[in-house]
């Protein structure tokens, strides 16, 4: 299950760069909770994520009407047993702003049942590194 589970987040990387909720959806639990690093890092402790395919479906809606252009880039994949961490970058341009964006990013999705459970994306790789549970 180890190497699956790299390729479903890969899939879901796909997913997310194309906004198709339903190859997405496929990919999760029905509880399946999001938690994207940008308004985790506007909003704090208080944020409450993303929820289910309806979550999938408003934070894609987010993403078009304020990114002109917004894909995730995965480089590397560690497959930590009951997760999945990935180091990569995010690169956009703002719609309103027009500024490009290339950031470090990293991710950490949760499995249960051979589907994600949960996605936390961080921009700083430590952090990833530490919400996995690893030290820098």
């Amino acid at each position: 299950m180890s190497a699956a589970k790299v390729e479903i987040v890969k899939r879901a990387i796909d997913a997310f760069n194309r906004r198709d909720v339903g190859a997405l959806d496929d990919l999760t639990t029905s509880d399946f909770e999001w938690f994207p690093a940008l308004p985790n890092t506007l909003e704090g402790e208080g944020y409450r994520g993303y929820r289910g395919r309806e979550g999938i479906e408003a934070y894609f809606d987010d993403i078009r009407s304020t990114w002109e252009r917004l894909r995730v880039l995965g480089d590397e994949f560690r497959n930590l047993g009951d997760c999945v961490l990935m180091f990569g970058r995010a690169e956009g341009r703002g719609t309103g702003s027009g500024v490009p964006v290339d950031a470090p990013f990293g991710m950490v999705c949760d499995f249960r049942g051979g589907k994600m459970s949960r996605v936390r994306t961080y921009f700083d790789h430590g952090e990833a590194l530490r919400a996995a549970g690893l030290e820098d």
